[in-house]
């Protein structure tokens, strides 16, 4: 659900309570919708979150920590220049629509005092951040420009003005029955019939409405009797009567928790296995509501540049590969050089000087065969010349073939490294990826803007016979816990010929039972590309059979002695017997 105008004017006065006469100690920009202002009181410190993201616009404090970018962009470099320092004055909604202004006072390059506003237009696509100054815009987060749209233009210098309010009445500026009468003379179902006769609040209050007052009627809202509308009327009034009381804020989440919708009021229109959570703030809804949403979003924009680079190198490595098996296959042509030089030094008399070719029975055959010849040189040196030729092809077929091998190694590498970042469940996961690449040469490592970080810790997992299984979250981890961690007699497993994790029972000298057995091989597959697949093959061996050597990529080993399980996968066994920290 998108954000409603009656929500934000909600979020906006508990906002005003929290942090009036706060000042802006910190200004960012995490992704390129989203800014966190830092603001101090006298006894505390918080977050304030204005995400101009279409699927997720909101003005929320957060909790949440955020990863900033090495340089911080033009906008919030603009950000900290006229706003670092501020005071809030004010926390302002624009009535009926989904605009907060908040308002402060801060010193300007001269010294003088000035008021700065910025205004949080969280209007779904439209979504963005303005800052003004004297009703002058000083610059935007996402400009519109003429090409962009004809009636409203938000560029630096322009004078600020409102975007254009739908021709009808607010939800809250005539009364219930009133509203409900304007609704009742459109032939729409009531729900949309209400939604069209107001503004101010979204398709679920609507609903909310008309459920609470007919349930799930099959009529238009033309069609409604008498004592029908009265019940509307009623249920309006009702709800704006939570609102008058500064609401309630209500989320409801799906049978699989996923959010639905949240509201100011309580939604009694969905059935069994929805289930409604009330929270202390609107701001805690806010933040509850989308911050799952926002992670995955933010994740995807931080690894997006990361893939992309990543899918070019995989590119790169295949073509190379069918290049290097092009030539291949004329170098394993070379043996047609050897014939040709071997028949022009058994034929040296039929050769005069001069020719262009000369036609010699090739005795591997019986045939007649005409060999090509170099007029500048003489009838031993074309024999030479192709012998020459012959010798270069086999040393370059054994360098290919050597190269080619290498290149297969690339290529299951950059495989694994891809589906790592696909799966990637977080920010330090991605640093660890781009750490290792740079160890590996195909990122360059700057040494200004690159942090050491701390390494995460294996995926811990308890078996149900009490077995501690390890479970690596990419190759540099993956290495560590089969040539470091792990020792001889612990069992290790992979998914067969595929991208995924090094998974390790620590057998501790004990036997290992199969149930053990197939609940690592069931998170090996569950940790690796053939997660969503059936009978996938996993191979399984001890640990003391597992080999590598120096010109292998990091999470590559060799094994030779090894079983193989044909696996499907539980849906929940993961969770069921990860540890809990």
């Amino acid at each position: 659900m998108a954000l409603d105008a009656a929500t934000l004017a909600l979020a906006g006065v508990q906002l005003r309570k929290t942090l009036l006469d706060a000042r802006i100690d910190k200004i960012y920009e995490p992704t390129r919708d989203e800014v966190v202002l830092t603001l101090r009181t006298r006894t505390e410190t918080f977050r304030l979150l204005l995400s101009a993201r279409s699927g997720s616009a909101r003005a929320c404090l957060t909790a949440e920590s955020f990863e900033n970018p090495p340089a911080p962009p033009s906008f919030c470099m603009l950000l900290r220049k006229h706003l670092a320092g501020g005071r809030l004055l004010e926390v302002e909604a624009e009535p009926g629509d989904r605009i907060l202004f908040f308002k402060f006072q801060c010193v300007n390059e001269m010294g003088d005092l000035v008021q700065n506003t910025l205004a949080a237009e969280l209007m779904g696509r439209y979504s963005n951040l303005v800052l003004i100054q004297n009703g002058k815009i000083i610059d935007a987060l996402k400009r519109v420009d003429f090409e962009d749209s004809a009636i409203r233009q938000l560029l630096p210098g322009l004078r600020y003005t409102l975007p254009p309010k739908p021709a009808k009445p607010g939800f809250f500026a005539i009364s219930a029955a009133g509203l409900a009468a304007a609704a009742c003379e459109k032939p729409l179902p009531p729900a949309q019939a209400l939604l069209k006769s107001c503004a101010g609040v979204g398709p679920v209050v609507c609903r909310e409405a008309v459920w609470r007052a007919l349930g799930d009627t099959g009529l238009l809202a033309n069609e409604l009797s008498g004592a029908q509308r009265a019940a509307l009327a009623e249920a309006i009034q009702a709800i704006r009567a939570d609102y008058e009381r500064g609401g309630r804020p209500i989320a409801v989440y799906g049978p699989d928790g996923a959010p639905a919708e949240f509201s100011f009021t309580p939604l009694t229109q969905y059935g069994a296995g929805y289930t409604l959570t009330e929270y202390p703030g609107f701001s805690e809804l806010l933040e509850g509501y989308y911050s799952g949403k926002d992670r995955a979003e933010r994740l995807r924009q931080k690894s997006r540049d990361l893939l992309k680079a990543v899918k070019n190198m995989h590119e790169r490595a295949l073509r190379k590969q069918a290049a290097r098996r092009e030539e291949l296959a004329e170098s394993e042509e070379s043996g047609r050089l050897r014939v040709y030089g071997e028949l022009l030094q058994a034929n040296l008399w039929a050769i005069q000087k001069g020719m262009q070719s000369v036609t010699v029975t090739n005795y591997y055959d019986g045939r007649e065969l005409t060999i090509p010849l170099d007029l500048r040189l003489s009838p031993s040196a074309n024999a030479q010349k192709y012998f020459k030729e012959y010798k270069k092809k086999q040393t370059a077929a054994k360098m290919l073939a050597k190269l080619l091998e290498e290149g297969e190694r690339e290529i299951a590498y950059l495989e694994t490294v891809l589906y790592e970042v696909e799966s990637a469940p977080g920010e330090q996961a991605l640093g660890e990826i781009r750490a290792e690449l740079k160890s590996q040469g195909y990122l360059k490592y700057y040494k200004v803007r690159d942090k050491r970080q701390k390494p995460a810790d294996f995926y811990r997992y308890r078996s149900s016979d009490g077995f501690l299984i390890l479970v690596g979250r990419n190759n540099l981890q993956n290495e560590k816990l089969t040539l470091h961690t792990a020792r001889g007699k612990d069992l290790w497993f992979h998914t067969k010929n595929a991208p995924g994790s090094h998974t390790v029972v620590m057998s501790e000298g004990r036997d290992i039972p199969d149930t053990t057995k197939n609940e690592a091989a069931q998170l090996a597959v569950l940790h690796s590309s053939q997660a969503a697949g059936a009978k996938v093959a996993v191979d399984y061996t001890e640990v003391r059979n597992i080999r590598k050597t120096g010109d292998l990529k990091p999470g590559m080993v060799l094994y030779e002695r090894y079983e193989t399980a044909y696996i499907t996968p539980e849906p929940g066994l993961a969770d069921r017997l990860k540890i809990r920290k």
